[in-house]
């Protein structure tokens, strides 16, 4: 069986982090391995785990979680700092980063962080910078061309990747909640990492179109799914027969007095109790 790093090494050269871009910047030269014939930088993955350890410890100094803040602008780590947020207690900003977060302070969304993390220092920049006026630290992820000014800790890995970004921090949540003892061999860390990934809403509405026409292919319709126990249109049976004869009842009809009807419906005799109207005589007779 493999063990943890062998298995960790697995996930991130199948998420292709270890791909970085054409460019390198002269300070992450030392986190390249080597140069591919295409012009690929391939970065070194032992420094990435190295990196990845480093900075959850980091992360676990904090006393407050709510007090380290994780940015990304970019589209695919909007949902990865999110999902890191939820496990750890930070606070995400995803999206575009309000200039003087963390320096005006009279705008509502001003924060004053002891950490901050975020997905690409290049696109992240204006948050970076204003971490250095605050005298901020900041983790970052790092790709080959990535500039590390004002960069405390950089994590070499690919981080324009929709499969990467979310698989590093997958890992970095895990390793927080490790060092927090939230996670052992007791309980393990269950999340997958397939949560992290970005879902784009064009490709889940055209998702489950193609699973409707699947369906619809199929042949499905209504009559196909079990019907429910009995006959629903059924007239219901009822115990009682009612083509027996009502029962008598303890007044015999048969006993009351015949009825002048043959003589003529005037000369009925009037039921007890009767009061005859009031002859109609107009308006002022009424009165």
């Amino acid at each position: 069986p493999l063990t943890k790093k062998e298995k960790d090494l697995q996930m991130l050269l199948a998420c292709s982090t270890h791909l970085g871009s054409k460019n390198v910047d002269y300070q992450m030269a030392p986190y390249v391995w080597k140069r591919r014939s295409d012009g690929i930088h391939v970065l070194n993955l032992g420094d990435t785990l190295e990196k990845i350890n480093l900075a959850a410890r980091i992360i676990v100094a904090i006393e407050n979680p709510a007090d380290v803040v994780v940015v990304s602008a970019r589209t695919y780590g909007q949902r990865p700092i999110l999902k890191f947020a939820q496990h750890t207690g930070a606070t995400a900003v995803a999206g575009r980063f309000t200039p003087g977060a963390f320096t005006n302070h009279i705008q509502r969304s001003f924060k004053e962080p002891r950490l901050l993390i975020v997905a690409d220092p290049r696109v992240d920049n204006q948050a970076v910078l204003e971490a250095s006026y605050a005298n901020i630290p900041v983790i970052a992820f790092c790709d080959s061309d990535s500039p590390l000014r004002f960069v405390d800790v950089g994590i070499p890995g690919n981080n324009k990747g929709k499969h990467s970004i979310a698989l590093l921090f997958w890992m970095l949540a895990r390793e927080v909640l490790t060092m927090r003892g939230t996670v052992n061999d007791a309980s393990p860390w269950t999340e997958m990492v397939d949560l992290f990934f970005h879902r784009d809403p064009e490709e889940l509405e055209k998702a489950e179109e193609e699973a409707a026409e699947a369906e619809a292919d199929a042949g499905y319709t209504r009559n196909d799914y079990a019907e429910p126990a009995g006959d629903w249109n059924a007239v219901p049976l009822t115990t009682e027969d009612w083509s027996e004869a009502a029962p008598a009842s303890a007044l015999d009809w048969s006993a009351a007095q015949p009825t002048t009807a043959a003589a003529g419906w005037d000369t009925a005799a009037e039921p007890a109790g009767f009061q005859q109207p009031p002859a109609a005589g107009g308006w002022d007779g009424a009165r």
